[in-house]
């Protein structure tokens, strides 16, 4: 039996996959060991493991596996859920990776996996041929994406990668908003969502519901312009390099 062989069949392990085996944790560790000095191995980080393709030298796990792997609780989130739906080409290294539990930041093969914290289990799905993978589906993509827009990428960003999505289904959109039960989110996501309603075509009862739930504060739409100009249907005011019809008055 050559181990590493048999260990190719797990993108991601943990030390204790080899007592599986072996009968000796001893002799485990040894094996172990040996495989990580002779590169076939690679740690990720403490009692995380992948195997090293002896074909490409690249590592048998991707890094959607890897962030789905780094704690019992973690799932891919934010634009890294949007590089998994296939809504930007565009790669990142850094991997946003949302669990129960915290952890520090792992770096790995050019990747920084960052840690966001989990609000709810709700909408994480495990697609049928993902090899492991863990990822929000695309209606709490959108949503998780928006609320903290400012923290990966930034609002262009976010606009380009709605411009790519066809269709989102408003129910579970309204789900997770109720979920996260944020009166800004309900701003944002109204103003956004309907920027970009003549593909993605969701109903005016969708937006009704959002602007139900806005409150009565005026917020501006990103910190850090402390001026704009003021979309009244959403209360918020937007950066003035915005279009023009996007804004209902001048805030000074």
């Amino acid at each position: 039996m050559d181990i590493y062989f048999e260990l190719m069949q797990y993108p991601v392990f943990p030390a204790n996959k080899l007592m599986e085996y072996y009968s000796s944790i001893r002799t485990a560790r040894q094996v172990l060991t040996r495989l990580v000095q002779s590169g076939r191995v690679e740690r990720i980080r403490k009692d995380l493991y992948t195997c090293i393709s002896g074909e490409t030298l690249d590592p048998v796990a991707d890094r959607f596996q890897i962030a789905s792997a780094i704690t019992p609780t973690s799932y891919v989130t934010h634009h890294t859920a949007m590089e998994y739906h296939g809504i930007t080409n565009q790669v990142y290294y850094d991997v946003y990776v949302a669990s129960v539990t915290k952890f520090s930041p792992v770096y790995f093969q050019g990747y920084t996996y960052h840690y966001v914290s989990s609000r709810f289990a709700d909408g994480i799905i495990e697609p049928v041929f993902g090899g492991g993978v863990k990822v929000t589906d695309l209606e709490r993509t959108v949503i998780d994406c928006i609320k903290d827009f400012e923290k990966v990428g930034g609002l262009e960003e976010l606009r380009d990668n709605l411009t790519s999505i066809q269709s989102l289904k408003e129910d579970l959109l309204l789900k997770y908003l109720n979920l996260y039960d944020n009166q800004f989110l309900y701003q944002k996501t109204g103003w956004l969502l309907q920027q970009e309603n003549a593909h993605l075509k969701l109903s005016d009862d969708f937006f009704r519901i959002c602007q139900e739930r806005i409150g009565k504060s005026k917020r501006y739409l990103a910190k850090e312009h402390d001026k704009g100009l003021y979309n009244a249907t959403w209360r918020l005011i937007l950066p003035n390099n915005r279009n023009e019809e996007d804004y209902d008055a001048t805030i000074q």
